[in-house]
């Protein structure tokens, strides 16, 4: 199963932008626009490690890391959650050492090159003992290689536009499971609204279609009113 962080920042632009890469890199990202938010979803969701992007409309970062690490009353997730701040670029020595204070785990400096946090990301995830994201999935006759792109169906490479490449990833977290229309549209396109739009099932019956082109299949079934899962139970 997708290693599973949550990312607490206020910009959708940028929330969005690092959810995809983060998603990517195998990953299971749940996002949170401000403090409330994140620490609900901390209880839901219980990840592996926690992002916190400075500021947040309610909270600041570090504040939201004391609390993280306090935990409150009538409240229950994972206080010893290994915690990154993502810090203003103009910080200095003192504020660094207050968030180190406040429990955080590490601090990287914004704007940030995404390579470079994702290494720190994998470093304190190995530090704190949690399995990084695998980086080879292999769901019946499909093999995804993260490091690549490669997708391959019985030995053969399948090209893969970059949303059927996310969708694949997404359903192939666990191949089986149905996953809904709403979950896939918020977790692969961002959606936080869904209404009436064809994107998810014209991307579904193109990965199908391509996958199917070499594989035997059942590939990306369809489960009438609910979604779609991988592969056929």
């Amino acid at each position: 199963m997708p290693t599973a962080l949550l990312l607490a920042e206020h910009e959708p632009g940028s929330r969005g932008r690092l959810e995809r890469n983060l998603r990517e890199d195998g990953f299971d990202v749940v996002g949170a626009s401000g403090a409330g938010e994140a620490l609900e979803l901390a209880e839901l969701a219980q990840p592996a490690l926690v992002l916190l992007a400075h500021p947040l409309p309610d909270a600041s970062a570090l504040d939201l890391c004391r609390r993280i690490r306090q935990g409150e009353p009538g409240r229950c997730w994972d206080r010893e959650v290994p915690v990154i701040v993502l810090g203003p670029g103009d910080a200095d020595a003192d504020d660094r050492v207050r968030a180190f204070a406040r429990g955080c785990d590490d601090y990287v400096g914004s704007p940030f090159v995404y390579d470079e946090l994702l290494a720190r990301i994998r470093a304190v995830l190995r530090r704190s003992g949690s399995p990084p994201a695998a980086e080879w999935i292999e769901a019946g006759e499909i093999a995804i290689d993260r490091a690549t792109r490669w997708v391959t169906v019985r030995g053969q490479r399948v090209a893969l536009a970059g949303k059927e490449y996310e969708l694949l990833l997404e359903l192939a977290s666990d191949p089986t499971r149905v996953f809904t229309k709403e979950q896939l549209l918020r977790d692969v396109w961002g959606y936080r609204l869904v209404g009436r739009t064809r994107t998810l099932d014209s991307h579904a019956s193109r990965l199908r279609r391509k996958l199917g082109s070499v594989g035997e299949g059942p590939f990306v079934v369809n489960v009438w009113g609910v979604g779609y899962r991988l592969l056929d139970s």
